[in-house]
């Protein structure tokens, strides 16, 4: 079974107690220097805010990863991306991104993520799917092709 792609807004964080158990663990196994507040606090603020939601991998019935999405006119801003520790180093972080790149560029938006936020490891990820960072050096860039381009 392939790792989807499953969206969890406050809604579906209030009524699946497993997405709420799964989220929980991605983001209590995230290193300390990736999420500075307890997990539950800061899935219930970031969820909280207008519009804000997660792209999750999904997985045999499980949530494996998460990246949280601050939606804005142009773009999805991306940030905390964490990825369960028994699942690390398997192509579940990359497969998230990719998925979530999809999901934006239906929806007519573009992908960024500050860099202050990001490790060089997870510079690297992104180069390597393709972001570029900005000219003045702020935040990394996924500039989709415009829809129906080679569709």
């Amino acid at each position: 079974m392939p790792v989807t792609l499953q969206r969890v807004d406050q809604a579906i964080w209030e009524a699946d107690a497993q997405v709420r158990t799964d989220l929980l663990r991605i983001y209590a196994d995230a290193p300390a220097e990736r999420l500075s507040q307890d997990p539950e606090t800061f899935v219930r603020e970031h969820l909280s805010a207008t519009a804000h939601f997660f792209c999750c991998a999904h997985f045999n019935d499980r949530l494996l990863g998460a990246v949280a999405v601050r939606p804005d006119a142009e773009a999805w801003w991306l940030s905390h991306l964490c990825v369960r520790k028994a699942t690390r180093r398997r192509g579940v972080g990359t497969r998230l991104l990719t998925l979530t790149g999809k999901a934006a560029h239906h929806d007519g938006h573009r992908l960024r993520m500050l860099s202050s936020q990001l490790s060089m490891a997870d510079q690297m990820l992104l180069q390597r799917l393709g972001y570029r960072l900005t000219q003045a050096g702020d935040y990394f860039e996924l500039d989709l092709p415009p829809k129906g381009a080679g569709q």
